[in-house]
Formats: C-alpha cells, sequence, structure tokens
C-alpha cells in the first residue's frame, strides 16, 4: 500500500507566469512611447533631432513604466499568494512565503476566505492507494482513538478558539463545570501555550513549538507528574493545534528532590553567613585602630567573601522559587544609580581585589524604573562579578545606562575571553556551565538563570553580545516607570500585570534575549 502525492513542480508556474506579464507590460508601454514619438513627428509638433522631443518622449515612457510597474506588482500579488499558499499546501519547497489571510487587508477584500479554504486541504486525508489484484483483501478499519488511548503518550487535539476537542487518556486533561476540557498543564514564565497560540494564529500558517519539564500541578500536591510538549500548528485545519505529551516524570522528579534539598540547605546556610558578617563588621570597628593596612585589606576581603557567599546562597532560594512560579515582587519607582547603589561598594572591592579596572557611567537625567531595588541589584552585582570573573589580568569592565525609548538598558561590558555560540545559546539555563569554565571559574551556574527570572519578573528582558576573544555585553532592559505605572497601581505595585506580557527568547548567532 503507497501513498498517493503532489508530484507535479507547481513551482515553475509563477517565474514563467512572472517573467511573460512583465515583458508584456514593458513591451507595451514601450510601444505606446514610440507611437506617441510617431505621432509628434508626423504631425510636425517636433522633428526627429530635437532634444525637447527626446527629453519627453524618454520622461514619458519613464512614467507610464513606473506607473505600470506598480499596477503590475498590485495587481499580480493576489496571484502569487495564491501560488504560495497552494505550494505550501503540497509541500513544494518554495522561495514564496505562504501568506497570512488574518491581515486586515485580506479580510477586507474578502480574499481571506480563499486562503483559508487552500489551506484547509492540507489537513485533508490522504488518498490510500492499493494495488488493484483480485486477490488483494479488503483493507481492516483501524479504530484510531482506541489506539491512542493505549499509548503511554498524550495527545489532545485544539480547534481554532484554542479549545479541547480530543483528548486521549494518557492526557492530563480535567472537564470544568462547564463541561468543557481542560489542559492540567503549567507552563512557567512567559513562554506559555496561549502566548504561542496567539502568535501563530497572527503570525503563521504552519509552526512547532517545544516545551519540557511541563508540571501538572504545584509542588507539594498529589500526583504531580511531568510532561516534554511537543506541539504543531497548521492553520484552517478542523483540529488547528496537536499536542503529543510525553510523560517525563522519573526523569524530571530527580532534579525536583535534589532542588529541595538544595534549598533547605540553603536556607539553613543563611544564619550562619549572617552572623559571621555581623562578628566580621564588629571585629573591625573594634580592632580598626590597631589594625595594619594589609590587616584591614584582609578584613574587606573577608567581608567581600561573605557577601559572595550569602549572594550564592540568596540565588539559590531565588531559583527554587523561580522554579516554583512564586518569584512574586512589588516594583516601585526608583534609579538606576540607586539600584547599583547597593553593591557599588562589593563591586569597588570585587574589581580592585581582582586586579580589574571598573568604570561606571550612570546618567543622573535617565528616566526613573519601576524595580525592586533589592533583587535587581542582585542581577547587577551577578552581572558584575560575572565580568570580572572572566576578564584577563588589568582587564576593564564598563557599566553604562541609556534611555531607549519605553525602556532603560543597563550594559556590563568586558573585554575578556568571550563565548563561542553553543555556550551562549545555553547560557541562561539552570546549572549550565561551559567545560572551559568549570575548569577555570569557581561558581555555581545559576548566577544568570536567577538573573534572567529577575529581569523577566520585572517585564523586562536581558540578552548577551559576545565574541569569542573579544568580550562581551549583557544589556539589562527595564521598563521606564511612567509607562507601567497605572498597571503597578492596580494591582497594589504587584508585578503579575507585567510578566503577562513579556516575549520569549530569540536565538540569534552570538546574541540571546529574553
Amino acid at each position: 500500500m503507497e501513498l498517493k502525492k503532489p508530484t507535479a513542480s507547481a513551482n515553475r508556474f509563477w517565474p514563467v507566469f512572472y517573467r511573460q506579464k512583465l515583458f508584456i507590460v514593458i513591451t507595451s508601454q514601450i510601444i505606446i512611447s514610440l507611437s506617441i514619438g510617431v505621432v509628434l513627428i508626423l504631425t510636425k509638433t517636433f522633428t526627429i533631432d530635437s532634444i525637447l522631443f527626446w527629453i519627453i518622449v524618454s520622461s514619458l515612457l519613464t512614467i507610464n513604466l513606473t506607473v505600470s510597474l506598480l499596477i503590475f506588482q498590485f495587481s499580480v500579488r493576489p496571484t502569487r499568494d495564491l501560488m504560495a499558499a497552494i505550494l505550501n499546501v503540497a509541500g513544494e519547497r518554495s522561495t514564496l512565503t505562504p501568506p497570512n489571510p488574518n491581515t486586515k487587508t485580506n479580510e477586507r477584500n474578502g480574499f481571506r476566505e480563499a486562503l483559508q479554504t487552500i489551506y484547509k486541504l492540507s489537513s485533508s486525508q490522504i488518498e490510500v492507494v492499493s494495488p488493484s489484484t483480485e486477490t488483494t483483501a479488503p483493507p481492516k478499519k483501524i479504530d484510531i482513538e482506541n489506539l491512542l488511548d493505549a499509548s503511554s503518550c498524550g495527545f489532545v487535539a485544539l480547534d481554532h478558539d484554542h479549545k479541547i476537542i480530543y483528548s486521549n487518556k494518557s492526557a492530563p486533561t480535567h472537564t470544568n463545570s462547564d463541561g468543557c476540557k481542560v489542559l492540567d498543564l503549567l507552563f512557567n514564565g512567559n513562554d506559555t501555550l496561549e502566548t504561542w497560540l496567539n502568535n501563530c494564529d497572527q503570525m503563521s500558517v504552519h509552526d512547532e513549538h517545544i516545551w519540557t519539564r511541563v508540571p501538572n500541578t504545584l509542588p507539594n500536591q498529589e500526583n504531580r507528574r511531568f510532561f516534554d510538549v511537543i506541539a504543531s500548528y497548521q492553520k484552517g485545519a478542523v483540529a488547528e493545534t496537536v499536542l503529543n505529551l510525553i510523560e517525563r516524570t522519573s526523569t524530571y522528579i530527580v532534579d525536583e528532590e535534589n532542588l529541595d534539598f538544595i534549598s533547605f540547605a540553603a536556607h539553613e546556610l543563611r544564619g550562619p553567613i549572617t552572623v559571621i558578617r555581623g562578628y566580621l563588621d564588629v571585629l573591625e570597628d573594634e580592632l580598626g585602630d590597631t589594625l595594619k593596612d594589609d590587616q584591614h585589606e584582609l578584613f574587606h576581603r573577608l567581608v567581600v567573601s561573605s557577601n559572595r557567599l550569602s549572594g550564592y546562597i540568596n540565588n539559590i532560594l531565588n531559583t527554587s522559587r523561580y522554579d516554583r512560579r512564586h518569584l512574586k515582587v512589588y516594583l516601585n519607582e526608583d534609579t538606576v544609580a540607586a539600584v547599583y547603589d547597593v553593591v557599588s561598594d562589593d563591586m569597588k572591592l570585587r574589581a580592585s581585589s581582582q586586579n580589574r579596572l571598573l568604570a561606571v557611567n550612570i546618567p543622573a537625567d535617565l528616566p526613573t524604573i519601576a524595580v525592586d531595588r533589592a533583587s535587581m541589584s542582585e542581577v547587577f552585582g551577578n552581572l558584575i562579578d560575572n565580568a570580572i570573573k572572566y576578564s584577563k589580568e588589568g582587564g576593564a569592565i564598563s557599566v553604562t545606562a541609556k534611555a531607549n525609548g519605553d525602556f532603560v538598558d543597563v550594559s556590563v561590558q568586558d573585554n575578556g575571553i568571550g563565548m563561542p555560540d553553543n555556550v551562549v545559546s545555553n547560557l541562561f539555563q539552570k546549572f549550565y556551565r561551559s567545560h572551559r569554565s568549570r575548569e577555570t571559574v569557581a561558581g555555581t551556574g545559576i548566577g544568570l538563570y536567577i538573573s534572567k527570572a529577575i529581569v523577566e519578573s520585572h517585564g523586562g528582558s536581558i540578552s548577551v553580545r559576545s565574541e569569542e576573544g573579544k568580550g562581551s555585553i549583557f544589556t539589562i532592559s527595564l521598563p521606564v516607570y511612567a509607562t507601567v505605572a497605572d498597571k503597578l497601581k492596580a494591582g497594589d505595585n504587584s508585578n503579575e500585570g507585567l510578566i503577562s506580557e513579556g516575549k520569549g527568547w530569540i536565538n540569534n548567532h552570538s546574541m540571546f534575549r529574553g
């Protein structure tokens, strides 16, 4: 038994059609312009050697060609879009981009229905062709629904309105009070199923997306399971979105238990570290007059180290909260300079002890931002600390800030070792450390992960540009307070009104943006 597939190359039609029509348009305008020139000569309005005659004929030809080409491009656009849609449905490779039927122009002129009709053809059943012999037994009917119910993978089909029209027994769903099936999955951060579907409705004809480690319940709830979710979207199909849910509980539950232990251990360490920092402050104050310069420096280094250890512990606790969807902060009007002042002394001492040059340029006239000072200062500290660690001896680190539309951009630049593309693309993953950094630099691998979480919880984004051997630039974009003040006031300064509008991640060569 074989599947009947399209065999004709429809790709050949469009370039031939386009060239023929373009030739006709250009040729006709040349003939028309020359004909007018002949008439002008025959009527003795001009002579053939007159400069004014050639200027008129040339101008007339230029104007006619320009207008005709504009009309031509506008007239063939529907044909081009139809061919692009047909080639997309047929599965043929083409340089033509499939048109979006939901544009305002297509809705207004009625072209939307024509495109949707073509796209619906792609969801039609493929004709099954069997060899036509007298001895061939009729094909057996297969109960697809029973087959899917017997699978350990979950299958869910959604219609154009994102409502569930089918789910098998393994799919994590329940029926709500309205009698509608609902998907029991908790997508973390801004990269949710609903956000992706809304983007597909506006921008895509066909798209696919994968989420990993998606739980069905919050921590400490019974029957908690984890899934990898593979989504396939085809505009205009009856089942416009199909979800394949692969249960991975046995794999991910180990990490969850480890995270619980790490969180508990970090919480228990906070007390002793706080006591150590307090004793260091007391000892330095009481012994200040008797200490020599090098002894003062030792105290400073002890204070810096204890502060860094305290920061690592806070990072671990914040990571635990972020993984469990509890990273909720309250944002207030503040300045970038005030946020940086929280870590200013630590960063200066850190740079000085590592023989690095730290230059900070934060203009006083920047717009105020919506920020939680404590958590955002942690991000500043993480980025500057990384720049110090990955810079060369005597290297320079630059911290700058500038207004950028409705955002304020804060950048940390170093001239250090830089990173290759494969490292940049994984940089914000939890516990990720490249082979080279594991060998040369101490760390936990969660500083950038939690920095991303904190920045996104502010309704902002974080990006990095890097070139191996030349250094890196990390940039944080935070919303100007005036642009989000109304939303914050409506929610008692909670960040919930901002994080629902965040954007996803875009991988662009040696750049990563959130």
